[in-house]
């Protein structure tokens, strides 16, 4: 038996009238430093991880220096034009944190990681739901097969009173499949496949389905994954239900989603997707 933890409305309406203030907060010469401390955090990660994958670690590298590109021309516009937007803000620093999980590697583990961390194993039921944030958009113009994303958990799962599963872990996956929209099909497709979580320094093998794409707009001021941190679990009325449900697209079958239109399905970055545990799930309990 499953309990999932929802934090309150009267909460989640403090956190977006904190969010909303946090947004209109003008950017400082401090906040660009960090994002340079954080790009430097990346490097450190790079360089650990060449010696396993220098594929990839050449792959974020590269993705790296445009990033650096961009810190650059938010320091010279804040010094000509004495204002950097937060929206201008938080997309690079967005890019950092995708740069930073994707250099920590995405080997899967069979087991889950011994680490210090105290805590006994549970399992996770077949059939329970929660909600992921996307790391980076998706679309199935330009996907490939077996390419690789990144989400972040939005909801704190129990599993008989212990927290199993807390907000801000790393979810990872792959597209298992993808359909382009064509002259004759208009409509195209995508079919994403998970197959790890981590939380904190452990990786447990994950087994799960997508059930309903949800309109990131009805959550960007409820919940953003940032450097660090995570304001999450806000589920529920605010981005349950019809009202949240990502316009365009279907949820059908084993996963897959599908244009309802002649067009390409668009999954943008922010999008939060339920999904829904297909195999029982190791972890480690709290």
């Amino acid at each position: 038996m499953r309990i999932v933890r929802f934090i309150g409305l009267g909460l989640a309406l403090a956190t977006v009238t904190l969010s909303a203030r946090q947004s209109s907060t003008p950017v400082t010469g401090a906040d660009l430093l960090q994002l340079e401390t954080s790009a430097a955090e990346v490097d450190r990660l790079v360089a650990k991880l060449r010696p396993s994958d220098a594929t990839l670690a050449t792959q974020v590298e590269q993705d790296l220096v445009d990033v650096r590109e961009e810190v650059s021309y938010l320091k010279v516009k804040l010094r000509r034009e004495g204002k950097v937007t937060r929206e201008e803000f938080t997309v690079v620093r967005d890019r950092i944190e995708r740069l930073r999980i994707k250099a920590q590697g995405q080997k899967v583990s069979a087991q889950p990681v011994v680490d210090d961390e105290p805590g006994r194993p549970v399992t996770v039921a077949v059939g329970t739901q929660f909600d992921i944030r996307m790391q980076e958009p998706l679309s199935s113009a330009t996907a490939k097969v077996e390419q690789r994303f990144e989400a972040t958990t939005l909801v704190d799962v129990e599993v008989d009173g212990r927290l199993a599963i807390p907000a801000g872990s790393i979810v990872r996956g792959f597209v298992s499949s993808v359909k382009p929209a064509g002259n004759i099909d208009r409509r195209g497709s995508l079919t994403l496949s998970f197959d790890e979580i981590r939380i904190g320094n452990r990786s447990s093998r994950l087994r799960a389905s997508i059930v309903q794409a949800l309109d990131p707009k009805m959550t960007e001021d409820v919940s953003r994954v940032g450097a660090g941190a995570v304001v999450g679990g806000i589920v529920g009325g605010l981005i349950g239900g019809a009202k949240g449900a990502l316009i365009g697209v279907l949820v059908g079958g084993g996963g897959t989603i599908a244009a309802t239109e002649g067009a390409d399905v668009k999954l943008p970055l922010g999008t939060v997707l339920r999904i829904r545990v297909d195999q029982p799930l190791e972890v480690f309990a709290r």
